[in-house]
């Protein structure tokens, strides 16, 4: 058994800064050592999908992050762990929990199958992984070999905890929790779309300089982002539906000297709507999140989505957005970006269904087009604000 603070020093040494996730039994004392560390920042995640993009996003801007999460969990980061973070290239350190751990004595029912194929289902999704070390000798060698791995492959590794692996550390004081105001401009139930999806586009490119950051979500968006100009502050996600807003967080938080521009859609931002709560909480007032609403899943045929009879922001608002809006047309959004008020500013820009003629995918890979935003943030200067 080590302590929590020898594992979350030496991992601070070699830049690990912030950690995020969902809680498990086994992972309290780390999670409470992470909260109550003035030097580390810990984000709560809704889900373990969301934290390995959080993790993702604060990777791309130059730092490193750690995601800690219960194996029954690990489920829920498949898709992004799979099409995320080995799709382009991204690194992070996974630290799960072991519950049902075949031997490790009894355990609840429900952790008997993640239990007996947590392992295998790593090797599965090529993350190489150690188990979390139980002797304080063992530490930093053991971050040293994961981080390098992380380097040198740019890619995910995992550190497996069994029971009992860190002593008890008691919970932080919790701190008090102050209801913000609705945004008075949150109703949005008025309004129709008099713009398409490509006429906000060139509206977002034209008011966007080489420090605002796009990360647009996967499907149409990215591939008429990239048709109508293809920039190095710009990712096009071509997996992990949902993630987008909090790579997007991620990033904001590493490079808060920049702006940060998450382009989402109605059925992506509708699959993850915890997301909003993790943004929300965090407030980087750097942090723009335009969801570009036509109904549908336009990218799969035009199946229709719930989002007409939700008002969707309005949930951002309740979720502590400070500024919550709908927009129907260019001008509107034109006039939103050049405002630059304090964030995280939710957008909700109404459009039409309909795509161009030929669209093409980008002829830019996801590894090249992460390596190439990777070397434009390195490029520009930490300013402070």
């Amino acid at each position: 058994m080590i302590a929590a603070e020898s594992f979350t020093r030496a991992a601070r040494r070699l830049g690990f800064s912030l950690w995020t996730g969902v809680p498990c039994s086994y992972l309290q004392p780390l999670i409470n050592q992470a909260i109550g560390d003035p030097g580390l920042r810990y984000i709560p995640a809704s889900n373990e999908g969301d934290a390995v993009a959080i993790a993702a996003g604060f990777e791309l801007g130059g730092e490193l992050a750690v995601v800690m999460c219960q194996n029954s969990g690990l489920g829920n980061a498949v898709n992004p762990l799979s099409s995320l973070t080995h799709t382009h290239r991204i690194p992070l350190l996974l630290i799960v929990s072991l519950r049902g751990d075949p031997e490790g004595g009894h355990d609840e029912p429900q952790h008997e199958l993640m239990g007996a194929i947590t392992t295998r289902l790593l090797e599965t999704l090529q993350i190489p992984w150690r188990y979390f070390p139980t002797d304080e000798t063992r530490i930093e060698s053991c971050l040293n070999e994961a981080k390098a791995w992380m380097l040198t492959e740019r890619r995910p590794f995992c550190l497996v905890m069994r029971k009992a692996s860190v002593a008890p550390v008691a919970v932080p004081a919790a701190h008090s929790a102050t209801l913000r105001p609705l945004s008075a401009e949150a109703d949005d139930c008025t309004q129709s779309p008099t713009a398409t999806r490509g006429a906000m586009l060139r509206a977002l490119q034209k008011n966007a300089g080489v420090r605002d950051i796009v990360l647009a979500t996967t499907g149409y968006t990215g591939r008429e982002l990239y048709a109508l100009d293809d920039r190095r502050n710009q990712l096009y996600l071509v997996g992990a539906m949902g993630c987008v807003s909090s790579l997007a967080l991620g990033l904001a938080l590493a490079r808060p000297d920049l702006r940060v521009i998450a382009l989402d859609g109605d059925g992506a931002l509708l699959m993850r709507l915890g997301a909003l709560a993790a943004i929300g909480h965090a407030a980087p007032p750097n942090l723009v999140h335009i969801l570009l609403d036509n109904g549908q899943h336009e990218s799969t045929g035009g199946q229709q989505t719930v989002s007409g009879g939700i008002r969707l922001a309005c949930i951002a608002s309740a979720c502590a957005y400070p500024r919550a809006l709908t927009v129907s047309g260019t001008e509107a959004l034109e006039a939103q970006l050049q405002a630059r008020k304090a964030g995280p500013v939710f957008i909700r820009a109404l459009i039409a269904p309909g795509v161009p003629e030929n669209l093409p995918r980008p002829a830019i890979t996801p590894v090249e087009v992460t390596e190439r935003l990777r070397n434009h943030l390195a490029a520009l200067p930490r300013e402070t604000r």
